[in-house]
């Protein structure tokens, strides 16, 4: 990723045919990447790189806000196109880097004897919580929505005849 070196005409190149369909370097608002990038810049491009002129008159009318652009100003190599290698110098050393990192961790790594230790003392604890709580009985409710045919019928009767009813596990 980079421009490659943006005081020569190829780097100037790179930068514009980059900014041939963009704006500015990231995103839609001027920000610390392009003034990393305009400070990588010796002058003015070429008329020629029109679209690197427009970006530069563009952004060189920030002079007095760069400071206060957003974005955090990252290296020269971070920006640019991924198809071009970085000779600036800055990405060089973050390739050899990335080896190092394990971001998800190795199943080649033993488990201290602590933590094994660790481990075990607390499913214990869990298995003993868990066999001291009592079985969870299940309990259904079932509601009988029982109405008279009219207003003559015997509501002793039929309370009788709903209590009547007899099922397994129903009190």
């Amino acid at each position: 990723m980079g421009f490659g070196e943006l005081k020569s005409p190829a780097g100037l190149q790179v930068l514009n045919n980059y900014l041939a369909d963009k704006s500015y370097i990231e995103g839609y608002v001027p920000s610390q990447a392009d003034v990393a990038v305009f400070e990588a810049v010796s002058g003015p491009p070429p008329a020629n790189l029109c679209h690197a002129l427009r970006w530069y008159n563009r952004i060189k009318s920030y002079e007095k806000e760069k400071a206060s652009l957003p974005g955090v100003k990252k290296a020269l190599g971070k920006y640019g196109p991924a198809n071009v290698e970085d000779t600036t110098g800055s990405g060089a050393t973050d390739s050899k880097n990335d080896d190092d990192i394990d971001l998800f961790g190795s199943d080649e790594e033993e488990e201290s004897e602590e933590a094994k230790r660790l481990r075990e003392e607390r499913l214990a604890q869990y298995e003993s919580k868990k066999a001291k709580k009592p079985a969870l009985v299940a309990k259904s409710s079932i509601l009988l929505d029982v109405k008279p045919w009219d207003d003559e019928t015997d509501m002793a009767k039929l309370e009788e005849c709903v209590r009547s009813i007899q099922a397994d596990s129903l009190v």
